[in-house]
C-alpha cells in the first residue's frame, strides 16, 4: 500500500470511528455511604477504588424532599457531565428514578402529574424533572475550590457525591452519560 493509501486510509477511520475511551457498558458504579467509598466496576470485578467520600450532610436514605441534605439510595444512571462545574466537574444523576417517584406518591408527597412526568423520562431516557419536590441536582461531583480538609472530616453535601479533584479527574475516564450508578 502507498503511503498516500495509507494516510487516507488513517484519516478516514479517524473521522469515521469515534475516540476510543475507557468507558464502555460494562462499567458502572457502586456507592457504599456506610464505608463512604466508590467502585468502579467491570462487571463484577473492581478496577478502581475510591475512599473518603462525602455524602449529603443528613446522611443517606430516602430523601423526602428538596433541602433536605440526604443522599437518596437506588440505581441511577449519569444523566448529563458538566465539565466546568463549580465543582471541577459535575455528573448528575437520573434522581429521582421510578421507585422514588412511586414512594412519593404513595406517601401524597408529589401528585400523579409529577410521577407520570418523572415515569415518562426515564421511559424515554431522558433526565427526570429536577424541579420537583423531590428535589434534584443530585450528582458526583468534586471540591472545586473546596477545603479539602472539611472533604476529609465531614459529610458536606446537600445530597450529592463528593470526591476529591484528583478523584473526579480519575473518575472522568471511566463514565460517560449513561453509566448505572447504585447508591447503597
Amino acid at each position: 500500500m502507498t503511503q498516500k493509501k495509507l494516510l487516507s486510509v488513517l484519516l478516514l477511520s479517524f473521522c469515521v470511528f469515534p475516540r476510543i475511551s475507557l468507558a464502555d457498558q460494562d462499567v458502572w458504579l457502586l456507592v457504599d455511604t456506610e464505608r463512604q467509598s466508590m467502585e468502579v466496576k467491570k462487571g463484577e470485578k473492581t478496577v478502581a477504588l475510591l475512599e473518603n467520600i462525602a455524602i449529603g450532610r443528613s446522611g443517606a436514605g430516602e430523601k423526602n424532599h428538596r433541602g433536605d441534605d440526604v443522599t437518596p439510595l437506588g440505581n441511577y444512571r449519569i444523566g448529563w457531565i458538566n465539565q466546568k462545574s463549580q465543582f471541577r466537574k459535575f455528573f448528575g444523576l437520573t434522581y429521582p428514578n421510578v421507585e422514588n417517584a412511586d414512594n412519593a406518591l404513595k406517601q401524597g408527597k408529589i401528585d400523579m402529574d409529577t410521577y407520570e412526568s418523572i415515569a415518562r423520562a426515564h421511559s424515554s431516557g431522558q433526565i427526570p424533572p429536577q424541579n420537583t419536590e423531590l428535589g434534584g441536582q443530585i450528582g458526583i461531583h468534586g471540591l472545586g475550590s473546596g477545603n479539602l480538609s472539611i472533604h476529609k472530616s465531614t459529610n458536606w453535601t446537600h445530597g450529592c457525591i463528593a470526591l476529591t479533584n484528583d478523584q473526579i479527574d480519575q473518575l472522568s475516564q471511566w463514565v460517560e452519560k449513561g453509566t448505572l450508578v447504585t447508591v447503597k
